[in-house]
């Protein structure tokens, strides 16, 4: 009877203070599952790209075009096409990537709103329209990213929310209230409310612990709720 009094009293304190927790891991998982990560990703407002094959004649090399971009030494060149065009982008040795137009070499200028809302619009895909442009200086955490941004907003029903280069006009990121909404899921889920990247952080492993002592402890307390009726079905059974 201690050992039922102990486990009793235990499991109670010690379930008020990690069943909140535990409501979160469990109402978090079932939203990850009840939610298809493509439309959390917005891989369904992505419009198919035409291929477009780049054509050699008339592009700068990688060499000439870091001469052209003042970059001295380079460690990493790609080529791609954009719909403003080809470019190169050179990796320094030592400093952030730079980005030039592969015909001449220059920089790219930089977007404007108008721009900005033509480009997203290119590059979704469904029933929304963009609303609005801004410029952001500084990338918001929500993107992972750094450095400025050019965000565009929908008026479809997730709200989507294109993230453009500023100055090749790419889709670098897509963000919606979906996100938004499986984002602070996850965080709660992982007890990591800062950005939800650590998820194996001393908190939630001793969280974890006292879940795991509260479900061995109801064990030990349903064992001893049952024996009275396994005593008294033995002792019907002796009796009939």
């Amino acid at each position: 009877m201690k050992i039922f009094r102990w486990s009793s009293q235990f499991h109670k304190w010690l379930s008020l203070v990690v069943g909140v927790q535990i409501l979160f891991w469990v109402g978090g998982g079932l939203v990850m599952t009840l939610l298809p990560i493509e439309k959390v990703r917005s891989e369904h407002r992505v419009a198919e790209a035409p291929a477009t094959a780049l054509d050699p004649g008339g592009l700068m090399g990688a060499a000439e075009a870091a001469r052209a971009a003042g970059v001295a030494a380079f460690s990493k060149a790609e080529i791609r096409t954009t719909r403003r065009g080809p470019v190169w982008t050179l990796t320094p040795v030592e400093g952030e990537p730079v980005t030039v137009s592969a015909v001449d070499g220059r920089a790219l200028p930089p977007l404007d709103g108008r721009e900005a809302r033509r480009l997203a619009a290119l590059a979704y895909s469904g029933p929304g329209t963009p609303v609005a442009a801004t410029f952001l200086p500084e990338a918001p955490e929500e993107t992972g990213r750094k450095g400025s941004l050019w965000r565009v907003d929908f008026d479809d029903a997730e709200r989507t929310s294109f993230y453009l280069s500023p100055e090749t006009g790419e889709v670098l990121t897509r963000r919606s209230e979906l996100w938004r909404f499986f984002d602070l899921m996850w965080r709660l889920h992982a007890m990591d409310w800062d950005d939800g990247e650590d998820f194996n952080h001393p908190l939630i492993v001793v969280t974890a612990a006292a879940a795991t002592i509260v479900v061995l402890s109801g064990f030990v307390l349903l064992w001893f709720r049952m024996r009275p009726a396994r005593r008294r079905r033995r002792t019907g059974d002796r009796e009939a």
